[in-house]
């Protein structure tokens, strides 16, 4: 495999390190990390038993028995902490949606209104880069309260399907 310039041999010998990775980053979304919500403690990183850290020598310090108390108390907390997390989800969630809704205009169509449709790569009428991006006009026949459209052609037929306000602009003769 190919990344940037550096040619990576051996891929599976190195993928046990980058899911170690992944799995012990602090996601924004839910300020924790995958292996916290999954096991209710912090991992215990490769350094850390080759160099000792504070929590080890306190870990190492303590006896079996209290060291299954505070297991059993992490693990009690797991779900309070499962729960914040789902709870940081989901505001930030309501803050991407409304960053997102800050921009958006929404657009309301009439009967009557003429309009221009999009024709969609996978169209019959799609015939390569340089041939148009819309067709038209048509006339709104009827505005379903979800936002989809009824169009007829200028000569009175009707389009079979309902459309997509999205893939819909106003004409302006």
């Amino acid at each position: 495999m190919v990344i940037g310039q550096i040619v990576i041999r051996q891929w599976h010998e190195r993928l046990p390190f980058a899911l170690l990775g992944y799995r012990t980053t602090v996601r924004t979304l839910v300020v924790a990390t995958p292996y916290l919500l999954v096991y209710g403690t912090e991992p215990v990183i490769h350094a850390e038993v080759e160099i000792p850290s504070i929590r080890i020598i306190a870990e190492a310090e303590i006896d079996d028995d209290e060291w299954v108390k505070t297991r059993l108390e992490q693990l009690s907390l797991i779900d309070e902490k499962r729960l914040a997390a789902v709870c940081h989800g989901q505001l930030y969630q309501k803050r991407m949606a409304r960053a997102y809704n800050k921009n958006v205009r929404p657009r309301k169509f009439e009967v009557g209104q003429m309009v221009l449709k999009r024709i969609l790569p996978h169209q019959a009428e799609a015939k390569g880069k340089f041939a148009p991006n819309w067709q038209g006009p048509f006339i709104v026949t009827r505005v379903l309260p979800n936002g989809a459209l009824y169009l007829t052609d200028i000569e009175g037929k009707c389009v079979d399907m309902a459309i997509n306000s999205d893939a819909v602009k106003r004409y302006y003769v």
